[in-house]
């Protein structure tokens, strides 16, 4: 505590007369949402109305720890073949598997886990991209590099927690300060004028990606409308007027100031987002009841008020738990049934609605979703579901992606082979900050200030891997 407390002072006092007081107070940065309108999703009348300009970026964070070796298999003779023999029980029958055709040939042929049909046809579409795997470098590394461990690496490689804040600040070789989603709001802020809230906004609480110097991340319920408890009605007007004054009294104490500032944003913030999303009538689209089919419904909300927010560009964050499955991935008699396969049933009908919804609104192009995660998993199975490994695939989601392939490099399918660190912990083919860096452009960040947003994009030979238009 007394550790903790220190650290927090420090903090203010670094801030005072630099970026502000609240920039810096990351342990109280989000208020969030206490109530939830009772009428069911609602959007601006007026759909399309965003700018030409306008673009949103939206993470989806599947924490955890993601196998995407079940997510996009081989499906040829040779592949399938070396799939099944490192997979065990984990493989997939091949009946099962939803045949996808990517546009450009490995090879291989392919196809997606039986849970996914929706983003099956959104890839058919061309809507949607794999990204093959991608994770956490310092700089390219071979086998024969790791090896000899002539290159640095990430640091705790198979740690959850650190994984984490590696994959959300893309700056693996220093001690955390800023996630990549922050700076780039920080640098893209320019495009809001008279902004009435963030442009940064989360809908699963606090994370390292959207930690910024200058802007602040805004936490929302997936419920959407925001309200303090027990001063929305005229009954609780002397309270509301009570914590008014509470809020705005002069206080010596650093911290008091601090968090009576943070609290008179967050409530007038509430108080902005609610009378935006009030009265509005419903999305024809229809979203799962599930907790990240909620998250994204009111994404997709927040971006339709984008033009009265007076926000042209937005930076969100979703999360998805469940993933650290190890021995529970599967039904010990079924490998297409489990607790995987109901996760990712979730992933594809949510990111499918989602994508409708902005189609719906006349946004599709402006809107990108992509997906990160802790790390992949091993190839090799431990019986019912397999251990934390290092480089993955992920999902590229919306109208200006150029979707129907594959991109990046899939891993031979070996143990013990090239690619391999050990049990199938697949060497990254493609960074993090690659990665990172085709969203920001995308977002509008030039090639000269790209390294603001992922300074250690100079080390890798791609800037740009090509999935965006």
């Amino acid at each position: 505590m007394i550790n903790s407390r220190r650290k927090f002072l420090g903090q203010c006092c670094a801030a005072v007369g630099t970026t502000g007081m609240l920039s810096a107070l990351a342990q109280l940065r989000l208020l969030g949402a206490m109530a939830s309108p009772a009428n069911g999703p609602l959007v601006p009348a007026t759909a399309g109305a965003l700018p030409d300009d306008f673009k949103a970026l939206v993470c989806l964070f599947l924490a955890g720890g993601n196998d995407a070796n079940n997510i996009v298999i081989p499906i040829d003779p040779t592949g399938y073949r070396a799939y099944t023999t490192g997979r065990g029980a984990l493989a997939l029958p091949l009946s099962r598997a939803l045949t996808i055709s990517p546009r450009t040939s490995d090879g291989h042929a392919y196809g997606l886990h039986p849970a996914m049909p929706e983003l099956q046809s959104l890839f058919g579409e061309g809507k949607f991209a794999v990204l093959a795997n991608v994770g956490t470098l310092v700089a390219p590394t071979t086998k024969a590099q790791y090896t000899a461990r002539s290159v640095p690496l990430p640091p705790q490689l198979f740690s959850h927690s650190d994984q984490q804040v590696q994959w959300q600040s893309s700056v693996p070789d220093q001690i955390f300060s800023t996630g990549w989603g922050g700076r780039l709001a920080d640098l893209t802020n320019a495009f809001n004028a008279n902004n009435a809230v963030s442009m940064s906004m989360t809908l699963d609480g606090d994370n390292s990606f959207q930690v910024g110097q200058e802007v602040v991340q805004f936490a929302v319920n997936p419920g959407g409308a925001i309200v303090l408890t027990g001063t929305a009605t005229a009954s609780n007007h002397i309270r509301t007027q009570a914590l008014n004054d509470l809020m705005t009294a002069a206080n010596d104490n650093l911290f008091k100031t601090a968090f009576g500032g943070l609290t008179r944003a967050a409530i007038t913030n509430s108080e902005s987002i609610s009378s935006f999303l009030t009265g509005a009538p419903p999305f024809n689209t229809a979203f799962p009841a599930t907790n990240l089919g909620q998250q994204l419904r009111t994404i997709a909300r927040l971006i339709a008020a984008a033009p009265q927010l007076n926000l042209k560009r937005q930076v969100f964050f979703a999360r998805m738990g469940g993933y650290d499955l190890h021995n529970g991935q599967i039904d010990a008699s079924n490998s297409t049934i489990g607790a995987h396969t109901n996760l990712l049933t979730d992933v594809s009908q949510s990111l499918s609605a989602f994508y409708r919804a902005t189609v719906e609104l006349g946004c599709a192009e402006k809107v990108t979703t992509f997906t990160a995660s802790d790390f992949g998993r091993a190839f090799s199975t431990n019986g019912d579901g397999s251990d934390h490994g290092w480089g993955s695939h992920h999902f590229i989601v919306g109208g200006a992606v150029r979707g129907g392939d594959i991109y990046g490099r899939m891993p031979e399918w070996a143990i013990d082979g090239p690619d391999d660190t050990g049990h199938g912990r697949w060497i990254p083919t493609s960074s993090v900050d690659e990665y990172s860096a085709t969203l920001a452009s995308w977002f509008g960040v030039s090639a000269t200030n790209l390294p603001l947003v992922l300074p250690n994009i100079g080390r890798f030979a791609r800037a740009n891997l090509g999935f965006l238009g």
